[in-house]
């Protein structure tokens, strides 16, 4: 299983990211976009090319948390559809195997009996706008071996956003992402949910939890640690240990070294 860090908020160079990468024995860097060095029209392909390959390492793509194509307003759409457009251009120049996105809750109304969400409302339009967005991705990417992971946030708790996934999911571009961290917050109700499409799970966010406290390092919290492992393990998974410090990648690979989850 190849392990990877993600962006640190404490290494502004993309060099000192993948020197601790190499030193942690890792294989990729998860390069996030919400970061403004980060941007698709900011990044040197070339020059990423060469710290990769100077290092021995590959990256993976963490898209913009704000993304929503399906946004009612064509020209915002247009925007974010176009953002990830960009990035598959340079994930099939620098190899990138994995884009990570969030599916957008989109705007609420809040009642005063009940929280009224927009997609919920408006269903139709929502899915009619996540197709033509699936639909572009997939023709972007072709035959390469790109696949968009879609991340569980803010939990599936929504019927739209439980359409919405099983809809991108038709598609071979779209894959999943299953982050135990934020599964632990909303009390492992998204669980059920990944294991329905496990089939498709090929990318993890490894981070230990306590309550709705996450982003530990493993061992601090009170994760199953161990059956993640297994799972990650079965099903091919590459593993971001995403814990936001150096500190806390070192302390979680001390973790693993003593306890050897996975058999």
């Amino acid at each position: 299983m190849d392990f990877g860090l993600p962006t640190l908020i404490e290494m502004k160079s993309l060099d000192d990211c993948a020197a601790l990468c190499k030193e942690l024995n890792f294989q990729f860097i998860e390069l996030n976009m919400n970061l403004p060095e980060y941007q698709a029209d900011k990044i040197d392909a070339d020059t990423f090319a060469q710290i990769a390959e100077r290092y021995g390492i590959y990256y993976t793509i963490h898209l913009d948390e704000n993304l929503n194509p399906c946004d009612f307003n064509e020209k915002v759409a247009c925007a974010y559809t176009e953002t990830v457009l960009q990035a598959i251009e340079l994930a099939t120049q620098l190899r990138i195997p994995v884009l990570n996105m969030h599916l957008s809750k989109g705007v609420y109304f809040t009642l005063p009996e009940k929280k009224v969400y927009l997609f919920d409302e408006y269903l139709d339009t929502y899915l009619d706008k996540l197709t033509a967005f699936r639909d572009r991705c997939e023709q972007a990417i072709g035959g390469a071996d790109i696949k968009i992971c879609v991340e569980n946030a803010d939990g599936y708790d929504k019927e739209f956003l439980r359409k919405g996934l099983a809809l991108l999911l038709e598609s071979k571009t779209f894959a999943l992402t299953f982050d135990i961290g934020h599964n632990a917050g909303i009390g492992g109700g998204d669980e059920e949910v990944i294991m329905k499409y496990k089939n498709k799970l090929c990318h993890m966010h490894m981070h230990d939890a306590k309550g709705k406290n996450n982003h530990l390092p493993l061992g601090a919290g009170e994760l199953d640690l161990p059956k993640y492992f297994y799972l990650a393990k079965k099903q091919n998974c590459r593993v971001v240990l995403e814990t936001k410090t150096a500190a806390g990648l070192k302390e979680s690979v001390e973790w693993i070294k003593s306890r050897k989850p996975v058999t």
